[in-house]
């Protein structure tokens, strides 16, 4: 698995867990997914990703997005 492929999972679970404590704990969660939201897509303007740069240092590979 690459850092690419391990971002866009990690976004998914954060955002699938926000809307799931949002429905069944308190809807303030839903919050969780709009700063998913949100980072995804500054991510995608600047290339900055704090989830990307742990992923890199756990030893993953570099794929095309996140070098």
């Amino acid at each position: 698995m690459n850092i690419d492929k391990a971002v866009l999972m990690f976004a998914g679970f954060v955002v699938l867990l926000g809307l799931a404590l949002g429905t069944y704990v308190n809807s303030y969660w839903y919050l969780l997914t709009a700063f998913a939201g949100l980072n995804m897509f500054q991510a995608s303007i600047t290339g900055f990703c704090p989830a990307a740069m742990v992923f890199k240092k756990l030893g993953l590979r570099g794929g095309c997005a996140f070098s």
